[in-house]
């Protein structure tokens, strides 16, 4: 064989070797089938010298890639060792298992990717879980410090005590946290309510004893807050407060039975109600009778708050009533037209305003008192009667009061009109011509004068005299039994009429409009 044919099978032996070791170097990086054809293809090209390639370049153009890859091949391997590390930093901190890939073989460009999104993933997960971790932290660090706790478990003190860099942050852990807190948050809502429920028992007891305000100043600091210390400060008050409670026992239920009388107002208590309360009479103060006037206490204040709305609704009526009867009376004065400044144009306003609320209100209550009835199967009741009926009450009694002062009116005017007819009028103004008028002593001239000067207003007098009344020529005797007429002075003080009514009594006989010729004895008719 030539030479030259010994060459061309050695380089063939060659190009062999190279494909194979190609192919190896392409299977242990990961080069997909399709990208190995290519690669094939472009190897292929090269044997055949096309470009009049040479077999040396051909040699070269290998070294270079086999080169490439190897580089690459150490790059993927130094990324994916990195990438070990931080997922195993990560998952240990978070206790989260680590990321399932072979550590041996050389990843590809798609495992690394989605290696590096894991990892990215990781890091977003242990920044949530931080921030939660240190704001749970601190809120429990807090709660601790308001209730006076020391931690005292293994848990609390990592948590509490120990670098936050170094707590673990599982599910498991946080889950722990946020059970921690909601624990500590309810035992400080129990802490405060039991304070709270100490204020109002310090506040309730230094109102029944009566306590000066420089004493209650002198406590004041822990009339707010909740600490342990605050707590024990306001048991201390509590108990110093029921001691001295005991010793002025009458005291105290008085002050209760006061409380108790205004429960009663609010609730609309009728008087049988109240009575049926037999203690409230009792004046053996002990502590029994004590205790029983407590337990009355909250029971009507328990009975207040349930039906608040109602109460109030009520309450409301009754203040709009009271103050419609308050214009009512005002319309009903004689005296309302002397105001000044339109205060009567204003109040007719105000009364007619009323009027129309009244019956709005009494709907909005009838609808729910009949609710209320409906759910709690039993009459709502408002001083001792159902609240329509006691509501229908007070407008009868309105209207019958207004019937009342309408007769006594009436009355009032028909007795003023037979005084006046039998007489006369007295004059509304004085007199400007005081020349004129005569000092005539004696009834029957002031009379006269009197129904002369009156003529107009008591016109119907004169049909029933038949004609004009004329002066007696002699003054007028007093009846028999009766004293003497005193003469008028220049006083100004008038004879009541009663007293003169009463002087003539022998002498007045009305019936109906028919007076008798006695009556106007020393007159001409």
């Amino acid at each position: 064989m030539r030479r030259s044919e010994v060459l061309a099978e050695e380089s063939i032996v060659c190009l062999q070797k190279a494909l194979n070791h190609l192919r190896e170097i392409w299977e242990l990086i990961g080069i997909p089938e399709d990208q190995r054809l290519q690669r094939t293809e472009v190897v292929k090209k090269h044997i055949k010298e096309e470009g009049e390639t040479t077999i040396l370049q051909l040699e070269k153009d290998l070294r270079t890639q086999v080169e490439l890859m190897r580089k690459q091949k150490k790059e993927r391997k130094q990324e994916l060792k990195l990438l070990q590390e931080q997922d195993q930093e990560l998952c240990e901190i978070l206790c989260m298992p680590h990321y399932d890939i072979d550590s041996a073989s050389v990843p590809s460009l798609e495992e690394l990717n989605q290696f590096r999104q894991h990892v990215t993933t990781l890091r977003e997960t242990k920044a949530s879980r931080r921030e939660e971790f240190v704001s749970i932290k601190r809120q429990i660090i807090l709660c601790m410090e308001e209730l006076d706790h020391t931690p005292d478990t293994s848990f609390e003190r990592d948590v509490v005590c120990e670098d936050e860099d170094a707590f673990c942050l599982s599910l498991e852990n946080i889950a722990t946290l946020q059970k921690l807190l909601r624990q500590l948050e309810m035992q400080k809502l129990q802490n405060e309510a039991v304070c709270e429920g100490l204020r109002t028992q310090i506040r309730e007891l230094w109102d029944r004893l009566q306590i000066p305000e420089e004493e209650r100043e002198a406590v004041a600091t822990i009339m707010s807050g909740s600490k342990a210390k605050v707590r024990k400060a306001l048991q201390l008050e509590v108990d110093r407060l029921e001691e001295l409670k005991m010793q002025n026992m009458k005291k105290v239920i008085e002050a209760i039975r006061v409380e108790l009388v205004q429960y009663w107002d609010q609730c609309f208590y009728s008087q049988e109600q109240r009575q049926a309360f037999a203690p409230f009479c009792a004046e053996d103060y002990t502590e029994s009778l004590l205790q029983l006037h407590d337990a009355e206490i909250v029971r009507l204040k328990n009975y207040y708050e349930v039906h608040k709305e109602l109460f109030e609704g009520v309450q409301k009526w009754e203040e709009t009533w009271r103050l419609f009867l308050e214009f009512e009376r005002k319309a009903s004065d004689p005296n309302r037209f002397t105001n000044r400044g339109g205060n009567l144009l204003k109040e007719e306003k105000q009364r007619a305003k009323l009027q129309k609320m009244l019956p709005k209100l009494e709907e909005e209550l009838k609808a729910r008192i009949e609710l209320w009835e409906q759910e709690h199967s039993k009459a709502f009741m408002v001083n001792g009667q159902k609240f329509m009926e006691y509501v229908a009450e007070q407008w009868e009694m309105h209207r019958l009061e207004k019937e009342r002062a309408k007769q006594e009116r009436q009355l009032k005017n028909k007795k003023q009109t037979e005084t006046e007819m039998l007489y006369g009028s007295a004059p509304r103004t004085p007199s400007k011509r005081r020349g004129l008028v005569s000092n005539t002593p004696g009834k029957a001239r002031k009379l006269n004068t009197t129904t002369m000067s009156n003529a107009t207003a008591n016109s119907s007098i004169r049909p029933l005299f038949g004609g004009t009344v004329y002066h007696s020529p002699v003054p007028r005797l007093p009846p028999s039994g009766s004293k003497p007429v005193a003469a008028s002075t220049c006083s100004g003080k008038k004879t009541p009429r009663t007293g003169r009514h009463g002087a003539n009594k022998e002498n007045l006989e009305l019936n109906g409009s028919i007076l008798s010729a006695r009556t106007f004895k020393g007159f001409q008719i």
